[in-house]
């Protein structure tokens, strides 16, 4: 399990087209993608599985808990993406509710997920 950061912080300025915003890029895929939004309520969990394919799970609002294959729980928060690759076991929970944007291709991999940073755990 990995996380990132596409805070406001590590995106870049775009000017083009006359336009003045912030870009926080989050993946790049040529295969076919599966893009969701999910809404974990209060003391919401989504169960303890395996990956069929990499997946990035990315926190857009609240806040949670998150594990791969150990036990141990990691905090997770709005700004913040989890990657977990093909086949490995985890599980996200939240005590106070989050929503979340899931991509699962077979194609993400770190390499297609360069413009995140990684925050150290």
């Amino acid at each position: 399990m990995e996380i990132y950061s596409f805070s406001k912080d590590v995106g870049k300025r775009i000017n083009h087209f006359n336009s003045n915003f912030i870009m926080s890029r989050v993946i790049h895929t040529l295969k076919p993608a599966h893009v969701g939004c999910m809404y974990l309520e209060e003391n919401g969990v989504i169960g303890y599985h395996q990956a069929v394919v990499p997946q990035l799970l990315i926190i857009v609002s609240g806040k949670g808990k998150v594990r791969g294959e150990n036990e141990e729980y990691v905090e997770v928060y709005a700004g913040e993406a989890v990657f977990w690759t093909e086949g490995e076991w985890h599980e996200t929970k939240s005590d106070s509710g989050l929503t979340a944007i899931v991509i699962e291709s077979e194609e993400l991999n770190l390499g297609s997920l360069m413009s995140l940073t990684q925050i150290d755990n």
